[in-house]
């Protein structure tokens, strides 16, 4: 497989690019799918140019899970062995992704390397991926949606098919606010702050040491997102990081003066790192959210207020 010189020398390897008609697996990794929400989401890949096929139990209900934690984790394993899926998109996140880390065979899926795109929930595998797998993974948008889809889904999917079929390699995403000025350049991880601060302590947490740590979420008030920037900087993570950008943080009911208080409060907790923060950028939660490769090299600059993906998440 081809790589990238910086791939090589990060030892991250990239998933080879898919072209159109190629076929993609289609699985439930977390919360349990509605079917309807499903078939739209499997339109949107058709119309896209791939060929889902989705995986035998994508359907199934456990309580709120979707099938037992073994079913989903040998689901998964088995998408990353079979030659003929040549990408893997999630169904929905929700809840239980981090219930299958034990189960799943990291040595095994490093030697099958393919784009594994999701978001929320499955924060808990995208960086174990780039760190244990050692392959690019994609935030990205997730099939199974709670609305109908509309133009916001649509730029979502057409940007995910961009970036795994190399039609574009680096790209730009402006940041409504710089928090703290500056320049860096880092590997790019995180996903949905409750997520990373769930993984804290354990030994799927991500290394955050000179990374550029993208932060999102959704549902919260203010309050509860001060308190897990409070967790994530006394544990020291925010220190070690090279960069912070935080996407799209949607505060429960969506309150002008809860999203204030949110802007604050993440301006305050990453106060006196001097390191370049930004804040808003389209990916995430009710956003276009645009595919942020992980394990890629990224730049944030306070003065253009951008983040910038350097490279190409696939080869």
């Amino acid at each position: 497989m081809a790589r990238s010189q910086q791939s090589i020398e990060r030892g991250i390897v990239k998933p080879l690019a898919l072209k159109r008609g190629d076929t993609v697996g289609v699985v439930s990794l977390a919360a349990a799918v509605e079917e309807a929400s499903l078939a739209r989401g499997l339109e949107m890949l058709r119309a896209i140019g791939f060929r889902p096929r989705v995986s035998k139990h994508v359907l199934d209900r456990d309580d709120i899970l979707a099938g037992s934690d073994r079913q989903r984790a040998e689901e998964l394993q088995a998408f990353f062995a079979d030659p003929d899926i040549r990408a893997i998109f999630v169904a929905r996140g929700g809840y239980g992704s981090g219930r299958i880390l034990p189960l799943l065979d990291f040595a095994a899926i490093a030697l099958t390397p393919k784009p594994l795109v999701g978001f929320s929930d499955l924060t808990f595998l995208l960086n174990p991926l780039v760190e244990r797998a050692r392959m690019v993974a994609f935030h990205g948008p997730m099939l199974a949606i709670d609305h109908e889809i509309d133009n916001r889904n649509r730029r979502s999917f057409e940007h995910v098919r961009k970036v795994l079929t190399r039609e574009i390699d680096g790209f730009e995403m402006e940041a409504a606010h710089a928090l703290h000025p500056g320049l860096a350049e880092g590997v790019l991880l995180g996903g949905c702050l409750s997520i990373i601060v769930a993984m804290l302590g354990t030994p799927y947490a991500p290394n955050f040491a000179d990374k550029i740590l993208f932060i999102e979420e959704v549902g919260e008030r203010a309050y509860r997102i001060d308190r897990m920037l409070v967790q994530l900087r006394q544990s020291g993570a925010l220190a070690r990081c090279a960069g912070i950008v935080f996407g799209a943080i949607r505060p429960f009911g969506n309150e002008e003066n809860e999203a204030r208080m949110i802007l604050r409060f993440a301006s305050e907790q990453t106060a006196g790192l001097e390191i370049p923060v930004l804040f808003g950028i389209d990916a995430g939660h009710h956003t276009n959210n645009l595919t942020l490769p992980f394990g890629v090299r990224a730049r944030i600059d306070s003065t253009s207020q951008g983040l910038t993906i350097l490279e190409a998440g696939v080869c």
